[in-house]
């Protein structure tokens, strides 16, 4: 039978074991096993703003300046983004299988790669002049960067470092690996804990949702989560607030955490943020990320952070640099909070957002 256990604890439980004592930069990566990319700059870039909070010292673009260093790889799990090494390989190796017109191009692409070492995808275009395919948002790109982005993903390209936020590729040697039934099994358990671990606490429905999209990280087992997510079930740790919470083991929400007394403005891709259901489960209202919304219909914002004082989300901010300045547009859920130590702390939060975006 589940524990019981109140939403005020879930909440203190969800921002203490997401914020731990901000690290360097590659023990932070390793620790978090994932963190997801976005490419807007509103006022930087998703994986950055992500960041920031676990990092001491980090500046936008850190990530990218240092990426070759880290001990990563760019890759999809639940979604794009960066992943440990040990994350990586427990997705990999993929099916290779690429559609049979491809199949010529692409080992004549990889000869090409091997050859030079590292290639930019304008490189090869113009080596291979394969013309324009019509890609998955509607538009026209072009074939060799479609190639590229679907060997990528099958494991037979890495990225190597990038150059003006454009993928820089190198070819991934690997072999075929042939596992048990034991082995396989295990793999997929450690895929579904290391989702859980990034994400925690889940509610049930939630908990479903992200193993179902672990099929993206390792297509090669999709007919085995549904086992999987029985299993991790059974052996995951469980609380009841309302719904079924899951969590791992070795965690305990009630274990003396006390609210930190701090301001932050989230990313819209924060593990914290992330699954939209248990953010309105938890904080009592929905937040939508409005970028590909029109504007006419837009509530929060064209990119609104939400704002977390403690461990409550109590409204939003919309940030701008405008001429040298940090522009900040904030709006409440109920009315502000009225004590000093918000305002001190909005303050202070506003000053490490300057710092980072290079501000003074």
């Amino acid at each position: 039978m589940a524990e019981s256990i109140t939403l005020d604890d879930l909440r203190r439980f969800t921002v203490a074991r997401n914020f731990f004592q901000p690290t360097n930069l590659k023990s932070a990566l390793h620790k978090m096993g994932f963190v997801q990319a976005d490419p807007i700059r509103a006022p930087a870039r998703a994986q950055d703003l992500i960041l920031r909070h676990r990092v001491n010292n980090y500046t936008a673009g850190d990530l990218e300046r240092r990426y070759a260093s880290l001990d990563v790889e760019e890759d999809f799990f639940i979604n794009y983004g960066y992943v440990s090494r040990t994350l990586y390989q427990l997705m990999h190796p993929r099916s290779n299988t690429l559609a049979a017109r491809d199949r010529k191009r692409a080992q004549l692409l990889l000869d090409f790669v091997r050859e030079r070492g590292s290639v930019h995808p304008r490189e090869v275009d113009e080596y291979f002049a394969h013309g324009k395919v019509t890609n998955y948002w509607g538009g026209s790109s072009n074939a060799t960067t479609h190639l590229m982005d679907a060997m990528h993903y099958r494991g037979l390209l890495r990225v190597l470092r990038r150059e003006k936020g454009i993928r820089i590729y190198a070819v991934r040697e690997q072999e075929a690996l042939k596992l048990s039934a034991i082995e396989r099994r295990a793999r997929v358990d450690a895929l579904v804990d290391t989702v859980v671990k990034i994400y925690a606490p889940l509610p049930a429905s939630s908990l479903t949702y992200y193993v179902r999209r672990l099929r993206y990280a390792a297509p090669q087992w999709v007919k085995d989560f549904g086992d999987a997510l029985a299993r991790a079930k059974k052996r995951l740790r469980h609380v009841r607030a309302g719904v079924d919470w899951y969590f791992p083991v070795d965690e305990d929400p009630l274990g003396g955490l006390g609210s930190q007394e701090v301001v932050r403005l989230l990313a819209p891709f924060d593990p914290v943020v992330h699954d939209r259901a248990r953010f309105e489960l938890l904080w009592g209202w929905q937040y939508r990320f409005e970028a590909y919304t029109p504007i006419a219909k837009r509530k929060l914002g064209y990119y609104a952070m939400p704002l977390l004082w403690r461990d409550r989300v109590v409204g939003w901010a919309n940030l701008a640099v405008k001429n040298g300045a940090l522009e900040c547009d904030i709006g409440y859920v109920g009315s502000r909070p009225g004590e000093r130590a918000f305002a001190r702390e909005l303050e202070r939060e506003m000053d490490r957002i300057r710092y980072f975006l290079g501000l003074g």
